[in-house]
């Protein structure tokens, strides 16, 4: 199949470059874009982009699942993180685990079938060939209207509203803070906003706190996302302590999970970069899937573990169905 990127009920084809240089996201063309974690970034730009169903292709259920964390080891990880926020070294750290399982069809056949099973505000699929991302977040990283720049973190999660916490909404509110200061580096003074904080929103399957940052920027794409990657709700606060404490915890790469995944239109001043959850992408003969938590001192091990497994429950189910095996 060639190269193709599905977003928002438009798709685009007629590959016509890719760059790991963000400055060409501010020169023409509509451009997919994906951000790993760990910072490299592939930005692809296709010269037809047109309203269309999603493509499909062949899909069959995975081989099994294995976890780059089992149980034991995650919740050894919310202990030292625990330990750590009891020094002050810092407030809260998101703690993930990548599954991974072999293959068995097209990152279109997967992508079409999370369109259906697990519909999101920012799905995006994108087959380039080096590069298979399927994408179901329903967090916003960064969208761009000109200068407005929007960011919505999610931090809370339960199988309803009546399962949220107190300490839910504290990191919700931790988080807040740390995307209201990413932004205001490279902001026009006194225009960061939070125009709604802590409400609940309803996904398949669970519930999120999700608040909402703005703010105005005449800066370029390399300069914003320096600012604010990666993302604060995927990473802890303070940032820096946060990354070094989830390079010695996580044993794996993140690679597309926890990154930025999206578009820019670049002749319109537009985009939308979700927060790079809720996604699969094929590697080495292998589909992999990234889950996690944020962990507070109010945190206890065994819950977040099974936070881990919620998150991941309706997406594994949805890529495990094995429907139209061709």
């Amino acid at each position: 199949m060639e190269a193709f990127a599905h977003v928002d009920g438009l798709l685009a084809t007629g590959l016509a470059e890719v760059s790991d240089d963000l400055s060409v996201l501010g020169t023409r063309g509509w451009w997919a874009v994906v951000v790993t974690y760990e910072g490299k970034a592939t930005c692809a730009r296709f010269e037809r982009v047109r309203p269309a169903p999603h493509p499909d292709g062949r899909w069959a259920a995975p081989g099994e699942w294995t976890s780059s964390l089992d149980r034991d080891s995650y919740e050894r990880g919310v202990a030292e993180i625990r330990a750590a926020i009891a020094e002050g070294s810092v407030y809260q750290a998101n703690l993930c685990r990548v599954l991974s399982a072999p293959v068995r069809g097209e990152i279109a056949g997967l992508g079409r079938r999370l369109a259906a099973g697990n519909p999101a505000p920012h799905a995006m699929t994108l087959r380039l060939p080096d590069l298979q991302v399927a994408c179901a977040s329903p967090e916003l990283y960064l969208a761009r209207d000109g200068e407005l720049v929007t960011s919505r973190p999610i931090k809370g999660t339960g199988r309803t509203e009546a399962d949220l916490l107190p300490k839910d909404e504290a990191e919700n509110v931790m988080i807040v803070d740390l995307v209201r200061n990413d932004l205001g580096r490279v902001a026009r003074a006194g225009t960061v906003e939070v125009p709604e904080l802590c409400a609940v929103e309803s996904h398949p399957g669970l519930v999120h706190l999700v608040s909402t940052v703005r703010a105005r920027t005449s800066a370029g794409w390399p300069e914003l996302i320096a600012a604010t990657f990666p993302p604060g709700s995927v990473t802890g606060a303070p940032k820096s302590s946060a990354l070094e404490l989830i390079e010695r915890l996580e044993p794996v790469p993140r690679g597309p999970y926890c990154g930025a995944v999206g578009w820019v239109d670049a002749d319109r001043g537009t985009a939308a970069l979700a927060v790079g959850i809720r996604t699969f992408w094929i590697e080495d003969g292998l589909l992999r899937f990234g889950t996690g938590a944020g962990i507070t001192w109010g945190s206890d091990p065994a819950r977040e573990w099974r936070e881990t497994e919620l998150k991941a429950k309706n997406l594994l189910e949805v890529a495990g169905a094995g429907l139209d095996q061709r």
